[in-house]
This record gives C-alpha cells, sequence and structure tokens, in this order.
C-alpha cells in the first residue's frame, strides 16, 4: 500500500470524529443568553477538542506524507492511533456536561495520554518500516516533543482528581507543543 491510501483513510476517520464530537452539541433549551451560558462549557471543550484532532491530523499528514511503503506495522499502528481519537467524541461530551469534574477530566485526558503514546508508537513504526537510516528516523531523532507531551498528558491524568482545571491547563500546554506542524518533517519530503 502506498501511503496515499493511508492518509485518506486516516482523513476520513478523522473527519468523522470531528462531526461526531459537534454532534453531541446540545441546543441551549431557551432562547436567551442564560441558555447559552449554559452551553460555553461545552462550546469550549468542543472548540479545544475540534483543535486536538486538527492538530494530530495535520501532524499525522506530515509524518506519514511521502512513505515509500506502508507495511503491515505501520498500518496497524495507525488504527491504534485512531482508535484512540475515536473516543475524543465521548470524553468531550462527559467532560462539556461535567467540566472540571474529576473523573470526567482524567478520562478526557487519559483518552489524549493514549493518543500520544499510540502516535509515539506509529513514529515508531514508521522508523521500523522505512529503515534506520530513512529520513523520517533522522528528522525524528530527538524525542523532546514527544516526551514534554507525554509527561503533561500522563501528569494531567493524575492531577485531575486533585486540581482539574490545572489538569485542563496541563492538557493545553501538551497540545499546544504540537501546534506547529514537526519541523523535523517537511510536507513533500520522501521519509
Amino acid at each position: 500500500m502506498n501511503s496515499s491510501r493511508l492518509e485518506a483513510f486516516s482523513d476520513g476517520v478523522l473527519a468523522i470524529i470531528i462531526t461526531i464530537t459537534v454532534l453531541s452539541i446540545r441546543v441551549p433549551d431557551t432562547p436567551d443568553l442564560a441558555g447559552l451560558k449554559h452551553a460555553l462549557p461545552v462550546l469550549a471543550i468542543y472548540a479545544w477538542s475540534f483543535q486536538v484532532v486538527g492538530t494530530y491530523w495535520n501532524n499525522h499528514h506530515h509524518l506519514v506524507h511521502g512513505l515509500k511503503h506502508v507495511s503491515p506495522g505501520i498500518m496497524w499502528a495507525n488504527l491504534h492511533l485512531l482508535f484512540w481519537l475515536s473516543l475524543v467524541p465521548l470524553t468531550t461530551e462527559w467532560l462539556g456536561r461535567h467540566f472540571a469534574a474529576p473523573w470526567p477530566t482524567a478520562a478526557y485526558c487519559a483518552v489524549l495520554f493514549l493518543a500520544a503514546i499510540a502516535y509515539t508508537l506509529l513514529e515508531q513504526a514508521i522508523i521500523a518500516g522505512q529503515g534506520r537510516d530513512s529520513g523520517v528516523a533522522k528528522a525524528l531523532h530527538r524525542r523532546m516533543k514527544e516526551i514534554i507531551s507525554l509527561a503533561l498528558y500522563g501528569g494531567a491524568i493524575l492531577v485531575s482528581f486533585v486540581a482539574p482545571w490545572v489538569a485542563c491547563a496541563m492538557v493545553v500546554a501538551a497540545t499546544l507543543v504540537w501546534l506547529l506542524p514537526d519541523r523535523r518533517l517537511r510536507a513533500g519530503q520522501e521519509v
């Protein structure tokens, strides 16, 4: 399989994830600003989740674009990532309904932590599939972004039970690390 099929499949799944997430937003019960005020936590979490999924989509594109070939290991690692991202709508809705409550916050953080692990495993599968001397292996030899984001997401899970607002801030910080596409990978380069 070539990388374009993997990208197209992943693009479709990520588009569905975003669509399902927005469908969980309920129209306010009242036609006034008070009704909208009650919807603000859900809208805020939705906006953040949209940004998270969009950031994964952007970085995924830069990671897989130009792969010489897609091995079964890469395919399974990619599915593993998509599985965890497919749980974003569930945890987004739960956290939106119970904003800053410990368990919904921890669940949201856990899904993002497991997605970050899956993304790191996808990077490793690509390196294994392309070879240790490949462009992607050379580009990803420093793992600081991965270490920082995994530490923040993992720590946020624990902090959720003590200070959910701090955990949310940690998730924001972890995601901001990846907001700009990974400069180690250039779109269009053969990896």
